[in-house]
């Protein structure tokens, strides 16, 4: 299997898990319905910990451009296969999707709420605040990305690496998922979202393409920020691009405070 097929098989393993525990829970008549939060979360890093188990001893199942493009940033990634990986982990993530809808079919017609409907498919905010949501996608994909660099610096028994991943997204979704959903993934988001768009789904209204851009950018910046953060804590590197990405996402976070301080005064 070729490191880019693994790619795609990995991310749609992850969607078909963590749409398909999400439509249970929100989608009339399903025997989960409203399952809740808690169950939302450890699917996900199931769905997590499976992909791993499934491709990565073959392509390193990074299942997320924002894992890509950051291991690449810090050299531990080349460079001419980043393209490749994030077009493969978007097309997983799309046939994920549209397997995820046609697994529900009869439950699509039985649900009213469109919001519901969407949320099968991609994040969205509890309250919509565009430079606060961007914030929050940041933060949580830095925290992904600096702990899998920690996590990949341990040794730990054999098979046991993908568990501790899948724990480490169950963590970030309990504490950090309730604002945004906690995409960290810009496939994850992007992908299903099109498909959303794309599949001929009763009364679903819009995918509201003008959230899209932030659980795109928020993770990919965040992504960047986890993995210099960790170059620089652990390996005493203080490269100049480390310090731009790390000053860039102080800066968001600065006039986020100063704009809700305001807001509020």
């Amino acid at each position: 299997m070729s490191v880019y097929l693994a790619e795609f098989l990995g991310t749609f393993l992850l969607i078909l898990f963590g749409g398909g525990v999400v439509a249970g829970a929100v989608l009339k008549h399903s025997k989960s319905e409203n399952a809740g939060w808690l169950t939302i979360c450890v699917a996900w890093g199931l769905g997590v910990t499976f992909a791993i188990y499934a491709v990565g001893s073959i392509s390193g199942a990074h299942i997320n451009p924002a894992v890509t493009l950051s291991l690449a940033f810090v050299g531990e990634f080349p460079w001419d296969k980043v393209l490749g990986y994030i077009l493969s982990q978007i097309a997983g993530a799309f046939t994920g999707g549209v397997l995820v809808w046609i697994f529900y079919m009869p439950h699509w017609s039985k649900t009213e709420d469109q919001g519901a409907k969407l949320a099968v498919f991609c994040t969205g905010p509890a309250i919509r605040s565009l430079l606060n949501n961007f914030i929050n996608e940041m933060v949580g994909t830095a925290i992904l990305i600096f702990a899998l660099l920690f996590i990949g610096a341990n040794n730990f028994t054999e098979g046991l690496n993908p568990l501790v991943v899948g724990a480490l997204i169950m963590a970030i979704g309990f504490s950090l998922g309730g604002t945004t959903g906690f995409a960290i993934n810009p496939a994850r988001d992007f992908g299903p979202r099109l498909a959303h768009f794309l599949m001929p789904i009763k009364g679903k209204g819009t995918s509201d393409w003008g959230y899209a851009f932030i659980p795109i950018l928020g993770p990919i910046l965040g992504g960047l920020i986890g993995a210099a953060s960790y170059q620089m804590f652990y390996k005493s590197e203080f490269l100049v691009q480390y310090w731009v990405v790390i000053g860039l996402g102080i800066l968001v976070l600065l006039t986020a405070v100063y704009k809700n301080v305001k807001s509020e005064s």
